[in-house]
């Protein structure tokens, strides 16, 4: 039973140190947008916000407008907007569409586990 004890001793040090430098790390987003209709708005404060309640002080976001730069969607393979790229901390990340549903988006920044079902 003394190595069971040590390997689950292993499992909560090294999930804790996960915790510890999500809570510290740098993030760094880009969002895709296509130009000021109702849906880019609308993802643009979603972000901001989910960014502020969760990222305060942690997060630089760049927010791309398509209509104005479409050479950028090239270069970042953007398919759909808005999507949203979390470029740092690795791994590189997208989420494409919707932003209002706070724990997708969470999950997608690695700041929440995927709920089993």
């Amino acid at each position: 039973m003394k190595k069971q004890k040590n390997v689950l001793s292993d499992e909560t040090e090294a999930f804790e140190k996960v915790i510890e430098k999500t809570e510290s790390a740098f993030y760094q987003l880009r969002l895709y947008v296509a130009g000021t209709t109702p849906y880019s708005v609308s993802a643009i404060a979603n972000i901001k916000k989910i960014c502020e309640e969760y990222l305060k002080g942690r997060y630089e976001l760049e927010v791309i407008d398509l209509y104005k730069n479409p050479i950028l969607a090239k270069g970042e393979q953007i398919i759909a907007a808005p999507t949203l790229i979390k470029k740092l901390p690795l791994p590189l990340h997208r989420i494409i569409g919707d932003l209002s549903v706070v724990d997708r988006v969470l999950v997608g920044l690695d700041l929440r586990k995927v709920k089993e079902k």
